[in-house]
Parts: structure tokens; sequence; C-alpha cells
């Protein structure tokens, strides 16, 4: 659903602080949609907890199931029961979301606030902006940690992405996300298939064979994890010695919680979070979800966000103003994927192509761990 021009107006104006929801046209209870742990918290202490403070009758609850988002919400609209107001989503799937008709397409400039300087929020979102539907929040990535006090490796450090499928070098159990996503990538990419080629070889079915052989050689070495939390207790417990997590997550573990991890950037996947609205709220409660979007997605509200966790904001005019962790001091630019120091062999995900061949390699995927 595209928001009308009517509405639009009349949203614009209530968000520059007109009383035209007043006496409860606007709901004041409100469920969002993230992923949990540290980045949900950061959400939470960075846009949230003041919007409750400056809107004292609203209530807010969080709801863990992003990883779910596609097929909750499709379950939701053939139900014809949506009970979700706001929900956080990777890319790949907001696009998938917007296309099949379960976003709200929006109109930035008319809903977000401009940069301070008056850039409106387009152009400071710029190509972040990957569809209609999906507003930007932080930049991350994906990437893996090792302990470093694994004594069968014999001083032996791993160097890159691909000490992942070498068993005999660097033994133990890893731990890897129960998706398609950055796995065949890496796969491939182990494989000896160039960063510019991955896409186009895993088009082919010749391809997708080739990556899931080569994880076929740590398939049984694995623990498949769904959500991350699991992969850093694992990584924490000792259970596995290597896997792949979030970024701001290996962040949390390491430097705030002093884990004996150390962060492996080579062939990180950058990727993009951010907001998704879906398609079919009343009116009321698209009302109150288009002013929190519209606080939560401001220059200062992106920057604050850094705060707490080391992803990067998505507007051009928040970058400027990250500095240090909220409650460590420490300051938060090296931690951040897009470093210079971290970013010499990033790897960036195909969004595009994620959301067309999403939903035939999560069928073969999941047939694949069956086997």
């Amino acid at each position: 659903m595209k928001l009308t021009k009517a509405m639009m107006a009349t949203t614009a104006l209530t968000l520059a602080g007109t009383t035209a929801f007043a006496g409860g046209h606007m709901a004041n209870d409100m469920t969002i949609v993230s992923w949990g742990g540290a980045y949900q918290a950061s959400q939470d202490s960075a846009y949230l907890q003041p919007y409750l403070a400056a809107n004292p009758d609203v209530r807010a609850s969080w709801d863990e199931s992003s990883p779910e988002a596609v097929a909750k919400l499709r379950a939701m609209d053939e139900a014809g029961n949506l009970t979700w107001d706001l929900v956080d989503v990777v890319a790949a799937d907001a696009i998938r979301l917007c296309d099949e008709g379960l976003a709200m397409e929006i109109d930035h400039d008319a809903l977000l606030a401009a940069a301070p300087d008056g850039t409106s929020a387009s152009e400071d979102f710029g190509d972040l902006i990957v569809s209609d539907c999906f507003i930007p929040q932080i930049a991350y990535s994906t990437t893996n940690a090792y302990r470093t006090d694994v004594t069968a490796w014999n001083g032996a450090t791993p160097g890159d992405i691909c000490a992942l499928f070498d068993l005999e070098t660097f033994p133990g159990t890893r731990t890897l996300q129960r998706v398609p996503l950055d796995n065949l990538e890496w796969a491939l990419i182990c494989d000896g298939v160039p960063f510019v080629d991955v896409y186009d070889t895993l088009e082919t079915t010749e391809g997708q064979d080739r990556a899931f052989a080569k994880l076929d050689t740590i398939k049984d070495s694995t623990i498949w994890w769904t959500s991350a939390a699991e992969s850093i207790q694992s990584l924490a417990d000792g259970e596995a010695v290597m896997g792949s997590s979030y970024n701001g997550r290996f962040f949390s573990a390491i430097v705030e919680q002093n884990q004996p991890l150390e962060m492996l950037w080579d062939a990180q996947v950058y990727d993009l979070d951010g907001w998704i609205i879906p398609t079919g709220l009343p009116e009321d409660r698209l009302a109150r979800v288009l002013d929190f979007v519209f606080f939560a997605t401001d220059t200062q509200r992106l920057a604050d966000q850094s705060k707490f966790i080391s992803y990067g904001p998505a507007r051009a005019s928040s970058a400027p103003l990250v500095s240090t962790h909220a409650t460590l001091g420490i300051e938060m630019a090296p931690h951040m994927p897009t470093d210079p120091a971290n970013s010499s062999n990033a790897f960036v995900q195909n969004y595009m192509w994620w959301a067309d061949y999403r939903d035939d390699l999560d069928a073969r995927f999941q047939a694949w761990l069956a086997q």
C-alpha cells in the first residue's frame, strides 16, 4: 500500500506538532519486532526509551521474531490478523516483503526528518534506500570470530575466512547460521571463486552444487544457529571454536563481556538493516508508528545507537556524530565494519539477488541439512 498524498500531508502535519491525532486518534500501544540481544537493546536505549519518555501515555512491547519476519507476515496476511506495528528486517527481506505487498511503500522525504542542514531524507540515506518500503537504520556485517585459547591449533591463528573450512589446521566445532546467506558465498570464495563472480556462479545449478559440496566438508562439524545469541553462547562455552555472528554481537562479547574471542574480519559480508511498516495497519496504529519512525530515524537518534553497538548509522549526516561507547568510553569508529583496518577484504551482499533466490535456496538448504 502506498500512502495517499492526503495521508502524507496529514501525517507530516502531525509530526510537525499539530494535534490532528489528539484525543485518541493515535494509538497508544505498539508492538515492535526486532532481533533480541545486544542489537535490540541498542534500539531500546537509543530510540524507544527516549520516545516513551517524551510520550508517557504510550506503551510498547518488543517481539524478537525478525529472523522469521517474512514467514510470519505472510501467515498474518493469510489469516487477516496483523498483530505487529513495525518490523526490523534485513534489506533482502524488505525487498521481498515490498514485492509481495506485505510492506507499505512510503515517501521518505514526506515522512522522515531532513538532516540538520536541510538535506532531504532520501539524499541523506542515499543508496541505502534499496526499496520503496525500506527505512534504513544501520550498516552491519556478518563476520566470524574464533577462540584465542584453542591448544589443539598449536599456536596457529586463523588469518582468513577459509580457516572455517580447514579442519586439519584448525580442528574443532564451527557454529554457522542456519540459512544459505553468507554460508554459500563463503563456500564459493573458499573454493576459489573470485568475489565478483560469486552470484553469477550461484545462479547456476552447478555453482550451487559446488557451494553445497564445500559446505559438506564441515557439515558434521558445525552447530547451526538460528539466534545470534546461540552462536555467541556456543563460542563462549567452548562448545565451538570458530563461527559466525553479527559484528555487533561479537563486539558485545569481546569488548563488553571480555570473552576470549578474536574477530576474523576477512570476507565479512556487508548488509543493511532497517524498518518496514506492515501493510494494512488501522489508521490510529499507523499514525503512532509513523510518529515513532520519524523520531527514531533522525540524524541524532541514529548516531546515538552507535553508542551502544558497533553498527554504522545509515544516514550520512549521522556518521560525524559517532563518538564513544555510552558506558565504556572507548572510541567506537575502530570497531565499525567500515573502518579501514576491518574492511580491506569485505564482501557486499547482493540484496536484489537474494530477494529473487531466497525462497528456493532456503528450501534447498533445509533439505541439505536434513540429509
